[in-house]
C-alpha cells in the first residue's frame, strides 16, 4: 500500500505541478505533510532547505528523498517516476498543442494567468512556514532578523540561496548550547 500511496502523491505532484519546482513544493507538502502524514512541517521545512541547497530539479530531489524515507530504495525509484512520468507525457502533449495556437490571445492569456497562481501558493506557503518560526525557539526577533537578512542578501545583493542555507546550517552546527558546560 506505501507503494501506491507514494506513486499517487507524487504522480498527483508531477500532473499539478505547472511552473516547475516553486510551484510543486506546495504540492509535496500537501501531500506528505497533511494528506499522508509521512513528516510533519517542521521536518519538511529541513527536507526543503537543504533540497534547495543541492544541485538539480527540487520536485525529484524531495520525491527521491521522501520515497526512500518511506519505503528504501524502490520507494525512491518509485516517487521519482510518478514525478517526472507525467511532466515528460505532458511535455510532449502541451507543447506541442501550445506550439500550433501560440499566436492565439486565449492562450497567451493561460500561461499568463499561471505566473500569479504559483505566486500565491508560494506566498501561502511562505507564511506557513514564518507562522511556524514566529512559534518556534528560535523566537520573534531572530525570525524577523533572519527574514530581513535574508531578503537583503537574496535581493539586494544577489546571494545564491544555497550559501544562505549552508552558512545557517553551519551557524547552527557551531552555535553552543546556553546550558551546555553548565547544571542542568
Amino acid at each position: 500500500m506505501k507503494q501506491a500511496d507514494l506513486f499517487m502523491a507524487f504522480f498527483r505532484v508531477g500532473m499539478l505541478g505547472y511552473g516547475g519546482g516553486p510551484s510543486s513544493i506546495p504540492l509535496v507538502q500537501k501531500e506528505v505533510v497533511s494528506r499522508y502524514k509521512w513528516m510533519d512541517s517542521e521536518e519538511f521545512g529541513d527536507v526543503l532547505a537543504l533540497a534547495n541547497a543541492l544541485p538539480g530539479p527540487i520536485a525529484t530531489k524531495l520525491a527521491g528523498y521522501i520515497g526512500y524515507r518511506i519505503a528504501g530504495y524502490t520507494g525512491m525509484l518509485n516517487a521519482v517516476l510518478a514525478t517526472i512520468v507525467p511532466t515528460i507525457i505532458l511535455m510532449i502533449l502541451l507543447l506541442t498543442g501550445l506550439n500550433a495556437f501560440k499566436d492565439q490571445p486565449w492562450v497567451q492569456g493561460a500561461a499568463s494567468a499561471v505566473v500569479p497562481v504559483v505566486a500565491v501558493m508560494l506566498l501561502t506557503m511562505t507564511w506557513d512556514f514564518i507562522k511556524k518560526s514566529l512559534g518556534s525557539t528560535l523566537g520573534n526577533v531572530w525570525t524577523i532578523m533572519l527574514l530581513v537578512g535574508s531578503f537583503v542578501l537574496l535581493e539586494a545583493l544577489g546571494v545564491h540561496p544555497a550559501i544562505i542555507i549552508f552558512a545557517l546550517l553551519l551557524g547552527a552546527l557551531l552555535k553552543r548550547d546556553k546550558k551546555e558546560g553548565g547544571t542542568p
